[in-house]
């Protein structure tokens, strides 16, 4: 065996695959690293080094859309649109972090009294984990920063998380039911406002450009991961919770009031 080929092998062996979300640069258009236009958006874990990486469904359309983009001039953002994704990108990242700390603060007080809940609690809390860390790579590449509340939000989403826990198995999935209701009608905001101004630069025959175009997809199927959510917690009975109405809207009202003030601050 040649010492080329025992290298290649040896640093094979030494180098983790891991996929990772793509870093959009959308907030400045005339600089978008193509390097990263095809990659993978699968937030699975890595495969084991003896499989192939599996290729998502949606990497093909995603290719072809960047091609077919690429014959269209970029849209500039306006410093609305800009000040738009700026603050709805802050609020998606302290939301994720919330929900996180909600799931971790509910976590041994329902598992303990539910063991069959552990392997959905689990799934729950990585899909959020997964989330926050889409969101903190996207305002880290466009210096978006956080909200200034989030010492404050961090604190009432544990304390959430841990007094709806100790109400019951109810109440806490009435917790997730409201907190993803609110999430979810915030995703479907961002997505609708997306894609009206995809169709007004397609009018101009414009386009936003592959990595806003691929960030109308993260945002879908982030919203859509959100709402399993929202049905695992009423198939286990969120709404057997008491008092369901008081409990629901109380937690949906301060949602609102902590998405209003995250945009501001």
């Amino acid at each position: 065996m040649s010492s080329a080929v025992l290298c290649m092998r040896v640093l094979a062996r030494r180098t983790p695959r891991t996929i990772q979300h793509p870093v959009y640069d959308f907030l400045a258009p005339s600089t978008i690293n193509t390097s990263r236009r095809h990659q993978s958006t699968s937030h699975q874990p890595p495969p084991p080094p003896s499989a192939k990486a599996p290729i998502s469904p949606n990497s093909s359309k995603l290719s072809s859309d960047a091609s077919s983009q690429t014959s269209k001039p970029v849209r500039t953002l306006s410093p609305q649109q800009r000040a738009f994704l700026s603050s709805a990108l802050r609020v998606n990242q302290t939301g994720e972090l919330a929900a996180i700390l909600i799931y971790a603060a509910q976590n041994p007080i329902i598992v303990r009294s539910h063991p069959h809940l552990r392997p959905l609690m689990k799934h729950m809390y990585d899909q959020e984990a997964g989330h926050y860390k889409f969101f903190n790579q996207v305002l880290s590449k466009h210096r978006i920063r956080p909200t200034a509340m989030t010492p404050v939000w961090t604190a009432a989403a544990s304390l959430l998380g841990w007094s709806t826990a100790v109400l019951g198995r109810e109440a806490a999935m009435a917790c997730t039911e409201a907190v993803e209701t609110e999430i979810g009608s915030h995703y479907n905001e961002q997505v609708r406002v997306l894609l009206d101004w995809s169709r007004k630069c397609e009018e101009r025959g414009e386009s936003l450009g592959p990595e806003l175009e691929g960030l109308v997809g993260e945002l879908r199927r982030i919203r859509d991961e959100e709402l399993e959510h929202l049905d695992h917690a009423v198939e286990n009975d969120a709404k057997s919770a008491r008092p369901y109405e008081l409990l629901t809207e109380v937690i949906r009202g301060g949602c609102r009031g902590a998405i209003w003030v995250s945009e501001r601050v």
